[in-house]
């Protein structure tokens, strides 16, 4: 039964296909079947390079964006978490790429490193945009070829603050001559909205009375359930 059924899709695919190969013109059945040969392609020419030594490369992810400054030569100086240079002093091992563990570790621990990746290995995949925050900050930017040397200077391992002194810190620092962070900005305008909205002084209040009623009274539940809605009124 299995064979037979086999055999009538096989001549019913077979037939289908004559008969489509019947409804097209002459001229594109022969074209089909025998095909014109086309002259080899010529090869592309590279692409320049778009981007110029001292320039403020930007590449945005889901939750922030990271930066970095471009050397030339497809090289660029960035500041990135890294824990391995605290446990190792291998150069080797801490030039490979820094994986998501490494990153995390460094925050945490508050050590990071400025160093030198290659453009693809910096956009890790994403879009790259150029020198945006030319239109953003007040101050003019450097020379390129000063802005890169002072981010070649700077290479090497350094403290690190998720709000103080991160990625954005140190290119503005060097194109600009002055650290700032627009996302640290953004982010303490959203805290000091928060604190000021009166909202959250009833909402941490019914959130420490939660975990009262789950935890029980303590000293490590009644303390936080006061002071925290208390320090929360007194700023807004």
């Amino acid at each position: 039964m299995l064979d037979t059924l086999t055999f009538l899709l096989e001549r019913l695919f077979l037939l289908a296909h004559i008969k489509l190969s019947s409804l097209l013109p002459p001229l594109a059945r022969s074209h089909r079947e025998d095909p014109a040969p086309q002259p080899p392609a010529a090869p592309a020419a590279p692409a320049p390079h778009r981007f110029q030594r001292g320039d403020l490369l930007e590449v945005p992810r889901t939750l922030f964006t990271h930066f970095g400054i471009y050397l030339g030569d497809n090289r660029v100086a960035h500041l990135i978490p890294d824990i391995l240079p605290v446990l190792t002093s291998d150069s080797r091992q801490i030039q490979e790429m820094v994986t998501n563990s490494r990153l995390l570790l460094g925050v945490l621990s508050k050590r990071a490193s400025i160093r030198v990746d290659s453009v693809e290995d910096f956009a890790y995949g994403a879009g790259i945009l150029l020198n945006a925050m030319d239109r953003a900050v007040l101050q003019s930017p450097l020379p390129g070829e000063e802005v890169a040397r002072q981010a070649e200077r700077l290479v090497g391992g350094v403290s690190y603050s998720l709000l103080w002194n991160n990625c954005e810190h140190f290119v503005t620092y060097c194109r600009y001559g002055a650290a700032q962070s627009l996302q640290t900005d953004k982010f303490c305008e959203w805290l000091k909205s928060l604190i000021r909205d009166q909202r959250s002084v009833l909402l941490t209040g019914l959130l420490g009375l939660l975990s009262m009623a789950c935890l029980g009274v303590s000293p490590s539940t009644a303390l936080p359930t006061a002071l925290i809605p208390f320090t929360l009124w007194m700023a807004s």
